[in-house]
């Protein structure tokens, strides 16, 4: 009897776990059809809020799509969930069963090793045509090298090699260097150059280099022309010292630095070159040419439309086989593609592939913004507005911003909390901001706001405090902030342009982020009463032509964030308990 009895309780646990494996998988079943709400880290300084008014999707490949069309992410990448069970550390997420409403998931990409062909050829065939290329390509380099789609009308068959080579290549990829590369100068040149330097190390000779100067001259313009069509004179004296530095047989005696006759050079002879290029219809400069000017503008010196924020690729030519037709048909293609369904990966390809015409319009034409939100409305999108800035200057506009304004934040409180004097209500002000909200977004703000009260300038020309009736039809460029009822709810940024609000619902640190960008990607010019303001964003956050300031930041205080060694100097200074 006590084991038919131990057998039937075996029996009732047997079936009782199986009635409740049983409702576990029908509640699994049930469509997560109530609305819900997650919170995405995307990156360590962007988080977004991402609604789900059908409920959580019910596989990881559903969520995984849905997070790809409504962030714009591109690539591989898997999802990561906070386990409560393990003290709120991140497991992979396997089933949306694993995740609730309001619950925090993370986005982790996947970077793909990359991948080596090996092509084996004939030594002796590859070596004749390697040596028939390096001819071709020795001619042709001054114009292939920036602009393959110029040097295209010079190249028959025989040339296939290189512009394969340089079809890729229409856009610059590179900031002005720290150090400037000399370049290797002709054969013959060169081995004058090697004797003169071991006679000016024995003997301090100097060389008599006027038979090898025209060499020297156009090698040197070639290479300053891979990174800037315009130079400034900085930048020149950083290729006649490096020119000096590298052969010393070369500096002038009657200089006062040894390479002032150099820099005077080099200036005239981009102006010859550029001429040069612009016959060969390079779309950086023939924009400047005079039968390309308005009635109205026809000095040639008028209105010259050049790079003067720092751009890399301020005027780039069409991709090589593009025409402005063509060109014209993926803007509608774009288009309908921003009012159909919005898919990301198609429209960042398409925006890519039209930034040449699309510069073209917001710089030769200076169209409204209101009219480029027309034709182009995905340039108005926040993911587009940083891939619009990294074509146009090859820096990620808000990892740069946010990591240089956190590393900068302690130091410019500082220095502003120390000055008192005429900026004592705005420091008083700032401080009882801190008080309110101490969040990462909050002291981000302050330190924005303490960098305009030391430059001098007004808060109130950058942030305007909104208001029920107020009227924004008049702000040229302006933050327009939203503040909670309550502390616990974060302030709320609008950006304004030319009476039109172009992004809304952002946190105020990255408001002035892509602000800059929209700066960038419109073409506009600093507002004069926030000049030194957005400068300091432009050199000091986004470490663009920092080696340049604008007089008022030159003059006067050795805490000065500006200037060519402003930034070096800045980050020394002390930063004492607050």
């Amino acid at each position: 009897m006590a084991f038919i009895k131990e057998e039937s309780e075996d029996v009732w646990i047997e079936e009782t776990f199986r009635v409740k494996q049983e409702d576990a998988q029908e509640q699994t079943d049930v469509p997560k059809s109530c609305p819900a709400k997650l919170r995405v880290i995307l990156q360590d300084h962007d988080i977004r809020k991402l609604d789900l008014p059908h409920g959580i999707p019910g596989t990881v490949s559903e969520l995984e799509s849905i997070m790809r069309k409504t962030f714009g992410l591109n690539g591989n990448f898997t999802l990561h969930y906070k386990d409560a069970d393990f003290g709120e550390e991140y497991f992979s997420l396997t089933s949306t069963s694993e995740i609730k409403d309001k619950d925090t998931i993370k986005v982790i990409h996947i970077v793909e090793p990359p991948t080596l062909t090996l092509t084996f050829t004939d030594v002796e065939s590859s070596i004749k045509s390697a040596s028939k290329t390096c001819i071709q390509t020795s001619v042709h380099t001054s114009v292939t090298d920036i602009y393959p789609s110029v040097s295209s009308s010079y190249s028959g068959s025989q040339d296939t090699p290189i512009l394969s080579l340089s079809e890729h290549k229409t856009q610059r990829s590179q900031r002005w260097p720290s150090e400037f590369p000399v370049p290797r100068f002709a054969y013959d040149t060169e081995l004058v150059l090697a004797a003169a330097s071991e006679a000016f190390k024995k003997d301090g000779i100097q060389l008599n280099f006027t038979p090898i100067l025209p060499d020297i001259l156009e090698k040197l313009a070639e290479t300053i022309f891979q990174y800037v069509a315009y130079p400034t004179s900085a930048q020149l004296s950083d290729v006649a010292e490096a020119l000096i530095q590298k052969y010393p047989c070369l500096k002038e005696p009657g200089s006062y630095n040894g390479c002032y006759g150099w820099r005077q050079r080099l200036k005239y002879k981009m102006g010859n070159y550029r001429a040069k290029l612009r016959g060969l219809g390079c779309p950086e400069l023939d924009v400047n040419s005079v039968k390309k000017k308005r009635a109205h503008e026809k000095a040639p010196a008028k209105n010259i439309k050049k790079p003067r924020k720092a751009e890399v690729n301020f005027l780039p030519p069409h991709p090589q086989g593009e025409t402005e037709e063509s060109l014209e048909r993926e803007r509608v293609e774009l288009l309908n593609e921003v009012k159909r369904d919005m898919n990301y990966q198609i429209i960042s390809e398409k925006m890519a592939k039209t930034f040449s015409i699309r510069r073209q319009e917001i710089v030769s034409q200076a169209i409204p913004v209101n009219d480029l939100k027309y034709r182009w409305p995905a340039l108005f999108n926040a993911a587009q507005i940083n891939e619009e800035f990294e074509r146009i200057t090859t820096v990620n506009l808000e990892t740069t911003f946010m990591a240089k304004l956190d590393q900068y934040s302690p130091k410019i409180m500082s220095l502003v909390f120390s000055r008192g004097r005429s900026s004592k209500m705005s420091i008083q002000r700032i401080k009882n901001m801190l008080l309110e909200d101490y969040s990462v977004e909050g002291r981000r703000e302050a330190a924005i706001r303490s960098l305009v009260v030391f430059l001098r300038e007004n808060e109130e020309d950058l942030f305007k405090e909104h208001l029920d009736d107020g009227d924004i039809a008049n702000e040229v460029m302006k933050i327009i902030i939203t503040r909670g009822s309550t502390m616990s709810e974060p302030a709320r940024a609008t950006i304004v342009i030319e009476g039109m609000e172009v992004q809304q619902d952002l946190d105020v640190p990255r408001a002035c982020a892509l602000l800059m960008g929209l700066i960038y990607a419109l073409n506009l010019s600093y507002p004069k009463e926030l000049k030194n303001t957005f400068e300091a964003f432009q050199k000091i956050f986004l470490e663009l032509d920092d080696m340049k300031a604008s007089p008022k930041q030159r003059s006067g205080s050795s805490e000065s964030l500006m200037g060519r060694h402003g930034i070096k100097k800045f980050a020394a200074v002390e930063v004492p308990q607050l």
